[in-house]
């Protein structure tokens, strides 16, 4: 029987912590107790700050410890798009600060001594086709040669040398990209949040916020708090407390699913380099060996906008067999997802509205830019030049006819499949260059 929880929580569920009493006030509130929320609260209690944190879920329990444990901080434009929409100086300023924010993280866990299996392993980009390949070896000729990240083209000849697939035609590593435990990083900051003199409310949802003299009036579902500040880290978890930023954020579901235990001369065949993995196709896979590298992880968007159907899971196991035919008879073992939050601009953001400040808007890569938004977040609230931040411009613009529920979803994982289907119709399994399972092959 698949398990519908991930697999993460195997070694780190998330926290059920003691009740403790609400203050009624504070020096600042914040909204979400993922990586955000903890990252602000440990930026903010150091500096001496009372902080109180409110997650209507368990800490973590959205998608801090739903996510792949790619440390990727991607942007989603194109350097070319980026500096069409905003401008060359903010364009360079953001692409910077992902190489920013990709090292800060690496440091911090370091400096924390948190053990959350992460290690700079590099990824790499399969492309779906022959274009694809040739924009892939620029744009890393252009990463080298703008910020200095190490990156190289990896042709079809030589794929197998970086994943044991025919699948590709050819793709990018860059070595700058790593992994990790995302349930292991969620619970480390939570254990330093806590340490720091941070009050983490679980299980206690955040009613309303509203303007009171020089700050905020927030209810909770504990009782009503009076702060100076209030930050709101709640991404893909937005509910209708805040209707305006919902109307800003598209939640889409992100599923995963875990392969049962692999053998080591497969696992050593399937990722010989350890890489993390993703890919150019519309509907785009992300996927790695688990931190102990015994299975694969295989993740892409979900489709679905409720319950939890049986589809979503056979159509992942669909997409991991074109790329891995030899998985074919392997058991699925966990199938979940979490949601990841998509705005118009399709960059992480931090603003200001109304005194109040956002840290939001990943598009799927929150496991670097979350941590990052809210210590920036924190940093601006402190006054500290530190908080300073290209993503820190007008909010995300309003989707039309959308109030909070992706309706649209269904109809746009629809289109995306079909281009993939004509641009890259769904090989056979057992193609060729990727023989038939054996049993000395086999999990």
């Amino acid at each position: 029987m698949i398990r519908n929880d991930p697999y993460w929580w195997e070694a780190a569920p998330p926290a059920i912590l003691p009740r403790t009493d609400v203050a009624s006030r504070c020096d600042v509130v914040i909204v979400g107790a993922g990586y955000t929320g903890l990252s602000a609260a440990i930026t903010l209690a150091r500096a001496g700050r009372s902080v109180q944190v409110f997650d209507r879920q368990r800490p973590g329990e959205g998608a801090s410890t739903r996510n792949g444990g790619i440390a990727s901080g991607s942007l989603r434009p194109g350097f070319k798009e980026l500096e069409a929409k905003f401008g060359t100086q903010r364009a360079v300023g953001i692409e910077r600060e992902a190489k920013e924010a990709r090292e800060s993280l690496a440091q911090f866990i370091a400096d924390e001594n948190i053990d959350c299996d992460f290690k700079l392993t590099g990824r790499f980009t399969g492309a779906s086709q022959q274009s694809d390949y040739d924009n892939l070896a620029r744009e890393g000729e252009r990463l080298v040669r703008t910020l200095g990240i190490e990156a190289f083209a990896v042709s079809r000849g030589e794929q197998r040398q970086a994943l044991g697939t025919d699948f590709y035609h050819g793709g990018l590593v860059r070595l700058d990209i790593g992994g990790l435990h995302p349930a292991k990083l969620h619970a480390g900051m939570l254990r330093l949040a806590l340490a720091a003199g941070a009050k983490v409310h679980g299980e206690t949802a955040v009613e309303g916020i509203r303007p009171e003299g020089n700050g905020y009036e927030v209810q909770t579902a504990r009782g009503t708090v009076t702060a100076q500040h209030v930050i709101t880290g709640t991404n893909g978890y937005t509910d209708k407390v805040d209707p305006w930023l919902r109307r800003r954020l598209v939640p889409v579901r992100s599923r995963i699913i875990a392969t049962a235990p692999l053998s080591d001369n497969l696992m050593k065949e399937l990722c010989p380099k350890g890489y993390m993995l993703s890919e150019t196709r519309a509907l785009h896979y992300y996927y790695r060996p688990s931190p102990d590298g015994r299975r694969i992880l295989f993740g892409g968007r979900d489709g679905t906008i409720a319950g939890d159907p049986a589809w979503p899971t056979e159509s992942l196991r669909k997409a991991m067999l074109d790329i891995f035919p030899i998985l074919e008879d392997v058991p699925i073992t966990h199938s979940w997802f979490g949601h990841v939050a998509m705005n118009r601009d399709m960059i992480p953001r931090v603003f200001s509205r109304d005194g109040v400040r956002y840290a939001t808007g990943y598009c799927g890569s929150g496991v670097v830019w979350a941590r990052w938004a809210g210590t920036k977040a924190a940093q601006q609230i402190l006054g500290d030049p530190a908080g300073e931040t290209a993503l820190d411009f007008r909010p995300p613009k309003a989707i039309p006819l959308y109030t909070g529920t992706p309706w649209f979803m269904p109809a746009t994982f629809a289109w995306f499949m079909l281009q993939d289907r004509i641009k890259h119709p769904r090989r056979k399994t057992h193609a060729k260059g990727n023989p038939p399972a054996s049993p000395s092959r086999k999990a």
